[in-house]
Protein backbone atom coordinates (compact mmCIF):
# COMPACT_ATOMS: atom_id res chain seq x y z
CA UNK A 1 0.00 0.00 0.00
CA UNK A 2 1.14 3.55 -0.75
CA UNK A 3 1.07 4.96 2.77
CA UNK A 4 1.99 8.61 2.40
CA UNK A 5 -0.06 9.33 5.47
CA UNK A 6 0.27 12.00 8.09
CA UNK A 7 -1.85 10.30 10.76
CA UNK A 8 -0.73 8.89 14.11
CA UNK A 9 -0.05 5.17 14.45
CA UNK A 10 -3.04 3.02 15.31
CA UNK A 11 -1.20 1.95 18.47
CA UNK A 12 -1.33 5.58 19.64
CA UNK A 13 -5.14 5.61 19.78
CA UNK A 14 -6.78 7.06 21.77
CA UNK A 15 -4.81 10.26 21.28
CA UNK A 16 -5.71 11.64 24.70
CA UNK A 17 -5.48 9.57 27.91
CA UNK A 18 -9.09 10.02 29.06
CA UNK A 19 -10.79 9.49 25.70
CA UNK A 20 -12.62 6.26 24.73
CA UNK A 21 -10.84 3.34 23.02
CA UNK A 22 -9.66 3.80 19.41
CA UNK A 23 -10.69 7.46 19.33
CA UNK A 24 -8.80 10.10 17.38
CA UNK A 25 -10.62 13.06 18.86
CA UNK A 26 -8.83 16.36 18.45
CA UNK A 27 -6.61 15.22 15.58
CA UNK A 28 -8.17 17.76 13.21
CA UNK A 29 -9.25 20.23 15.88
CA UNK A 30 -11.91 20.18 18.60
CA UNK A 31 -14.66 21.35 16.23
CA UNK A 32 -13.90 19.00 13.35
CA UNK A 33 -16.88 17.20 11.78
CA UNK A 34 -15.15 15.48 8.85
CA UNK A 35 -13.07 12.83 10.59
CA UNK A 36 -11.22 10.64 8.10
CA UNK A 37 -12.71 12.58 5.17
CA UNK A 38 -9.96 15.11 5.96
CA UNK A 39 -7.73 12.62 4.14
CA UNK A 40 -9.42 13.54 0.85
CA UNK A 41 -7.12 16.48 0.27
CA UNK A 42 -7.19 18.49 -2.94
CA UNK A 43 -3.90 16.88 -3.95
CA UNK A 44 -5.19 13.32 -3.42
CA UNK A 45 -8.42 14.03 -5.27
CA UNK A 46 -6.54 15.59 -8.19
CA UNK A 47 -4.20 12.59 -8.36
CA UNK A 48 -7.15 10.21 -8.31
CA UNK A 49 -8.87 12.10 -11.13
CA UNK A 50 -5.70 12.10 -13.22
CA UNK A 51 -5.02 8.38 -12.71
CA UNK A 52 -8.53 6.89 -12.76
CA UNK A 53 -10.61 8.96 -15.20
CA UNK A 54 -10.18 7.01 -18.42
CA UNK A 55 -13.54 6.38 -20.14
CA UNK A 56 -15.98 8.83 -18.58
CA UNK A 57 -18.38 6.00 -17.69
CA UNK A 58 -20.56 6.94 -14.71
CA UNK A 59 -22.09 4.40 -12.33
CA UNK A 60 -25.03 5.00 -9.99
CA UNK A 61 -24.53 3.30 -6.62
CA UNK A 62 -27.96 4.12 -5.20
CA UNK A 63 -30.28 1.23 -4.42
CA UNK A 64 -33.92 2.09 -5.04
CA UNK A 65 -35.58 3.89 -2.12
CA UNK A 66 -38.28 1.23 -1.99
CA UNK A 67 -36.01 -1.75 -2.68
CA UNK A 68 -36.45 -3.10 0.85
CA UNK A 69 -40.19 -3.49 1.26
CA UNK A 70 -39.49 -4.56 4.84
CA UNK A 71 -36.25 -2.87 6.01
CA UNK A 72 -33.99 -4.40 8.64
CA UNK A 73 -33.64 -3.11 12.23
CA UNK A 74 -37.41 -2.54 12.46
CA UNK A 75 -37.21 0.60 10.32
CA UNK A 76 -40.30 1.83 8.48
CA UNK A 77 -40.41 1.33 4.71
CA UNK A 78 -40.33 4.07 2.12
CA UNK A 79 -43.75 5.56 1.29
CA UNK A 80 -44.59 7.69 -1.73
CA UNK A 81 -47.88 9.47 -2.32
CA UNK A 82 -48.70 11.10 -5.67
CA UNK A 83 -51.17 13.94 -5.21
CA UNK A 84 -53.24 15.15 -8.15
CA UNK A 85 -53.63 18.91 -7.81
CA UNK A 86 -57.11 18.95 -9.34
CA UNK A 87 -58.60 20.54 -11.33
CA UNK A 88 -55.20 21.28 -12.92
CA UNK A 89 -53.19 18.61 -14.68
CA UNK A 90 -50.46 18.74 -12.04
CA UNK A 91 -48.95 16.16 -9.66
CA UNK A 92 -47.03 16.68 -6.43
CA UNK A 93 -45.16 13.93 -4.60
CA UNK A 94 -44.95 13.44 -0.84
CA UNK A 95 -42.22 11.07 0.32
CA UNK A 96 -41.79 9.61 3.80
CA UNK A 97 -38.66 7.61 4.50
CA UNK A 98 -36.22 6.47 7.12
CA UNK A 99 -32.88 7.55 5.70
CA UNK A 100 -31.40 4.15 6.58
CA UNK A 101 -33.98 2.08 4.73
CA UNK A 102 -31.84 2.13 1.56
CA UNK A 103 -28.47 3.47 0.38
CA UNK A 104 -27.02 5.87 2.95
CA UNK A 105 -23.93 7.22 4.66
CA UNK A 106 -23.90 7.22 8.46
CA UNK A 107 -23.25 10.61 9.98
CA UNK A 108 -20.90 10.91 12.93
CA UNK A 109 -23.79 11.40 15.36
CA UNK A 110 -25.68 8.22 14.48
CA UNK A 111 -24.37 5.93 17.23
CA UNK A 112 -22.44 6.97 20.33
CA UNK A 113 -20.07 5.24 22.70
CA UNK A 114 -22.75 3.72 24.91
CA UNK A 115 -20.81 3.86 28.18
CA UNK A 116 -19.49 7.39 27.70
CA UNK A 117 -22.62 8.57 25.83
CA UNK A 118 -20.51 10.59 23.43
CA UNK A 119 -20.22 10.81 19.66
CA UNK A 120 -17.23 11.78 17.51
CA UNK A 121 -15.07 14.49 19.09
CA UNK A 122 -16.99 14.26 22.36
CA UNK A 123 -20.35 15.51 21.08
CA UNK A 124 -23.25 14.63 23.43
CA UNK A 125 -26.98 14.12 23.01
CA UNK A 126 -27.55 17.49 24.69
CA UNK A 127 -25.36 19.12 22.03
CA UNK A 128 -27.60 17.66 19.32
CA UNK A 129 -31.07 17.80 20.88
CA UNK A 130 -31.06 21.25 22.47
CA UNK A 131 -34.64 22.56 22.45
CA UNK A 132 -33.56 26.18 22.25
CA UNK A 133 -30.63 25.84 19.85
CA UNK A 134 -31.12 22.85 17.49
CA UNK A 135 -27.70 21.82 16.33
CA UNK A 136 -26.32 20.31 13.12
CA UNK A 137 -23.06 19.33 14.84
CA UNK A 138 -21.63 16.08 13.40
CA UNK A 139 -24.45 15.97 10.86
CA UNK A 140 -23.91 15.62 7.14
CA UNK A 141 -26.15 18.49 6.08
CA UNK A 142 -23.94 21.41 7.10
CA UNK A 143 -20.54 19.79 7.27
CA UNK A 144 -18.35 19.46 4.20
CA UNK A 145 -19.83 15.98 3.68
CA UNK A 146 -22.70 17.69 1.86
CA UNK A 147 -20.91 20.82 0.64
CA UNK A 148 -17.96 19.02 -0.94
CA UNK A 149 -19.20 15.47 -1.30
CA UNK A 150 -17.21 12.28 -0.81
CA UNK A 151 -14.96 12.35 -3.86
CA UNK A 152 -11.72 10.50 -4.46
CA UNK A 153 -10.21 7.22 -5.62
CA UNK A 154 -12.60 4.36 -5.00
CA UNK A 155 -11.68 0.69 -5.01
CA UNK A 156 -14.17 -2.17 -5.24
CA UNK A 157 -13.42 -5.30 -3.25
CA UNK A 158 -15.62 -7.87 -5.01
CA UNK A 159 -15.85 -10.52 -2.32
CA UNK A 160 -18.98 -12.01 -3.86
CA UNK A 161 -17.36 -12.87 -7.21
CA UNK A 162 -14.18 -14.07 -5.51
CA UNK A 163 -15.96 -16.43 -3.13
CA UNK A 164 -18.01 -17.94 -5.95
CA UNK A 165 -14.87 -18.53 -8.00
CA UNK A 166 -13.14 -20.13 -5.00
CA UNK A 167 -16.09 -22.11 -3.58
CA UNK A 168 -16.08 -20.18 -0.30
CA UNK A 169 -19.29 -20.67 1.70
CA UNK A 170 -21.05 -17.45 2.69
CA UNK A 171 -24.60 -16.56 3.68
CA UNK A 172 -25.31 -12.80 3.91
CA UNK A 173 -28.46 -13.50 5.94
CA UNK A 174 -26.79 -15.35 8.81
CA UNK A 175 -24.25 -14.07 11.32
CA UNK A 176 -20.80 -14.69 9.90
CA UNK A 177 -17.83 -12.63 8.85
CA UNK A 178 -15.58 -11.61 6.00
CA UNK A 179 -12.09 -11.81 7.42
CA UNK A 180 -9.21 -9.44 6.79
CA UNK A 181 -7.27 -12.30 5.22
CA UNK A 182 -10.11 -12.92 2.77
CA UNK A 183 -10.36 -9.24 1.85
CA UNK A 184 -6.64 -9.05 1.17
CA UNK A 185 -6.90 -12.22 -0.92
CA UNK A 186 -9.65 -10.61 -3.01
CA UNK A 187 -7.52 -7.51 -3.60
CA UNK A 188 -4.56 -9.69 -4.60
CA UNK A 189 -6.73 -11.69 -7.03
CA UNK A 190 -8.00 -8.45 -8.57
CA UNK A 191 -4.49 -6.95 -8.66
CA UNK A 192 -5.99 -3.97 -6.85
CA UNK A 193 -3.45 -1.78 -5.06
CA UNK A 194 -4.55 0.22 -2.00
CA UNK A 195 -3.48 3.85 -1.72
CA UNK A 196 -3.78 5.80 1.50
CA UNK A 197 -6.97 7.83 1.42
CA UNK A 198 -8.89 5.44 -0.84
CA UNK A 199 -12.64 4.95 -0.50
CA UNK A 200 -13.26 1.22 0.02
CA UNK A 201 -16.39 -0.49 -1.36
CA UNK A 202 -17.07 -4.11 -0.39
CA UNK A 203 -19.48 -6.17 -2.50
CA UNK A 204 -20.55 -8.94 -0.15
CA UNK A 205 -23.41 -10.24 -2.30
CA UNK A 206 -26.18 -9.04 0.01
CA UNK A 207 -28.20 -7.20 -2.64
CA UNK A 208 -27.60 -10.01 -5.14
CA UNK A 209 -29.09 -12.45 -2.63
CA UNK A 210 -31.84 -10.16 -1.38
CA UNK A 211 -33.22 -9.64 -4.87
CA UNK A 212 -33.71 -13.42 -5.15
CA UNK A 213 -35.55 -13.93 -1.85
CA UNK A 214 -39.28 -14.62 -1.96
CA UNK A 215 -41.39 -12.08 -0.06
CA UNK A 216 -42.12 -14.53 2.75
CA UNK A 217 -38.39 -15.04 3.33
CA UNK A 218 -37.81 -11.26 3.29
CA UNK A 219 -40.45 -10.73 5.96
CA UNK A 220 -39.11 -13.56 8.12
CA UNK A 221 -35.56 -12.23 7.83
CA UNK A 222 -36.59 -8.66 8.70
CA UNK A 223 -38.69 -9.80 11.68
CA UNK A 224 -35.54 -10.68 13.65
CA UNK A 225 -34.35 -7.60 15.57
CA UNK A 226 -31.46 -7.09 15.62
CA UNK A 227 -31.05 -9.04 12.38
CA UNK A 228 -28.63 -11.82 11.60
CA UNK A 229 -26.28 -10.33 9.02
CA UNK A 230 -22.92 -11.38 7.77
CA UNK A 231 -20.38 -8.68 7.03
CA UNK A 232 -16.90 -7.48 7.85
CA UNK A 233 -15.42 -9.26 10.85
CA UNK A 234 -15.33 -7.47 14.19
CA UNK A 235 -11.67 -7.30 15.10
CA UNK A 236 -8.95 -4.91 16.11
CA UNK A 237 -7.08 -5.91 12.95
CA UNK A 238 -9.93 -4.57 10.81
CA UNK A 239 -9.95 -1.28 12.72
CA UNK A 240 -6.19 -0.97 12.24
CA UNK A 241 -6.46 -1.66 8.50
CA UNK A 242 -9.21 0.92 8.05
CA UNK A 243 -7.34 3.52 10.10
CA UNK A 244 -4.11 2.99 8.19
CA UNK A 245 -5.68 2.93 4.74
CA UNK A 246 -8.99 4.61 3.98
CA UNK A 247 -10.92 7.87 3.95
CA UNK A 248 -14.27 6.06 3.96
CA UNK A 249 -15.64 2.52 3.81
CA UNK A 250 -18.92 1.17 2.48
CA UNK A 251 -20.68 -2.04 1.51
CA UNK A 252 -23.80 -3.43 -0.12
CA UNK A 253 -25.22 -4.82 3.13
CA UNK A 254 -27.43 -2.91 5.64
CA UNK A 255 -24.63 -3.07 8.20
CA UNK A 256 -20.96 -2.81 7.28
CA UNK A 257 -20.00 -5.27 10.00
CA UNK A 258 -21.56 -8.59 10.93
CA UNK A 259 -24.61 -8.67 13.20
CA UNK A 260 -25.28 -9.90 15.80
CA UNK A 261 -21.93 -9.63 17.51
CA UNK A 262 -19.85 -12.50 16.23
CA UNK A 263 -18.66 -14.86 18.96
CA UNK A 264 -15.17 -16.34 18.97
CA UNK A 265 -14.46 -19.37 21.16
CA UNK A 266 -17.73 -18.80 22.99
CA UNK A 267 -16.89 -15.28 24.10
CA UNK A 268 -18.59 -12.15 22.73
CA UNK A 269 -16.33 -9.86 20.75
CA UNK A 270 -15.48 -6.68 22.65
CA UNK A 271 -15.30 -4.56 19.50
CA UNK A 272 -17.98 -3.35 17.20
CA UNK A 273 -16.22 -2.36 14.01
CA UNK A 274 -18.58 0.20 12.58
CA UNK A 275 -19.31 1.96 15.83
CA UNK A 276 -15.68 2.23 16.97
CA UNK A 277 -14.93 3.18 13.39
CA UNK A 278 -17.34 6.11 13.20
CA UNK A 279 -17.68 7.47 16.72
CA UNK A 280 -14.03 7.06 17.61
CA UNK A 281 -11.85 7.35 14.52
CA UNK A 282 -14.38 9.52 12.69
CA UNK A 283 -14.59 7.27 9.65
CA UNK A 284 -17.38 7.76 7.12
CA UNK A 285 -19.33 4.53 6.59
CA UNK A 286 -21.87 3.72 3.91
CA UNK A 287 -24.39 0.89 3.70
CA UNK A 288 -26.73 -0.71 1.14
CA UNK A 289 -24.85 0.56 -1.90
CA UNK A 290 -25.75 -1.05 -5.22
CA UNK A 291 -22.37 -2.43 -6.23
CA UNK A 292 -21.64 -4.25 -9.47
CA UNK A 293 -18.52 -6.14 -10.55
CA UNK A 294 -17.35 -4.49 -13.77
CA UNK A 295 -14.69 -2.08 -12.47
CA UNK A 296 -12.38 -2.43 -9.48
CA UNK A 297 -11.05 1.15 -9.49
CA UNK A 298 -12.86 4.39 -10.16
CA UNK A 299 -12.97 8.09 -9.45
Amino acid sequence: MDNNSDVPDFADLPLRPNDPPFSAWGLYGKHDELGTLNRLTDARVATAARDELQTGLRVNLNWALDAQKVPSFNRPPFHKEIIHKAPRTVNDDTWTLNTQSSTQWDGLRHFAYQKEKMFYNGVTLDDIHSKHHPSTVNGIQEAAWARRGIVGRGILLDFHSWRLANNVAYDPFETGSISLAQMKAVLDAQHTHVRFGDILFIRSGYIHGYNRLPQQAVEKFASVVPPHLSGVEQSEEILRWIWESFSAVAGDQPSFECWRKFRDAGRPTLLNVSFSNSKGMGSARGSALRLGHAHWRAF
